[in-house]
């Protein structure tokens, strides 16, 4: 439980940081992907390696994750079906039988449903997650934020003795 609130407080903080609207919605997109996905796959893996690869954050990655895994269980009986409807199409038998007597892609459990219609949830709406998080995580960065700095509450914090110790914190932490 204390795992969630960290992740739930460092997504937060990287909100209110210079970090970029396009690296925190790409790491939420990469977690909606990841939720979707078992933990112990290939795709997973590929996943992680791109967060640590890429400048992602792998807190919004993480924390999204959570999020959409329960989301996707909420949704489990349609991407079931979904899954098996492309998984039992007779014109899509040999590719599937293909691909399991491939080298490395039986590791990605895509013959299991509902891995291979969360794939397909994946592929269809992380455009439209992408799109979503950043205008919202861009107009929180530019009203909310910008409006909590102009306030007379961080203009006295900012010229504190706490915050210059902070600051000082920050230039030499890993």
């Amino acid at each position: 439980m204390a795992l969630i609130f960290k992740e739930i407080f460092n997504l937060i903080r990287i909100l209110n940081s210079e970090t970029g609207a396009g690296q925190i919605a790409f790491g939420i997109c990469l977690g909606f992907i990841l939720g979707l996905s078992p933990w112990l796959s290939l795709q997973a893996i590929i996943i992680f390696l791109m967060i640590l690869i890429f400048r992602i954050q792998a807190a919004a990655a993480i924390t999204s994750a959570f999020f959409f895994s329960f989301i996707a269980y909420l949704f489990d009986p349609i991407i079931h079906k979904l899954g098996s409807f492309v998984l039992k199409h007779d014109s899509l038998e040999q590719i599937w039988s293909y691909l399991y007597n491939a080298p490395i892609v039986p590791y990605t459990k895509f013959n299991n449903s509902i891995v291979m219609g969360g794939a397909i949830v994946g592929i269809m709406f992380t455009p439209l997650i992408f799109i979503i998080s950043y205008s919202l995580i861009k107009k929180y960065q530019d009203i909310v934020v910008a409006r909590f700095k102009e306030s007379k509450i961080w203009k006295i914090f900012k010229g504190s003795v706490i915050y210059n110790w902070y600051c000082t914190y920050e230039k030499f932490r890993p």
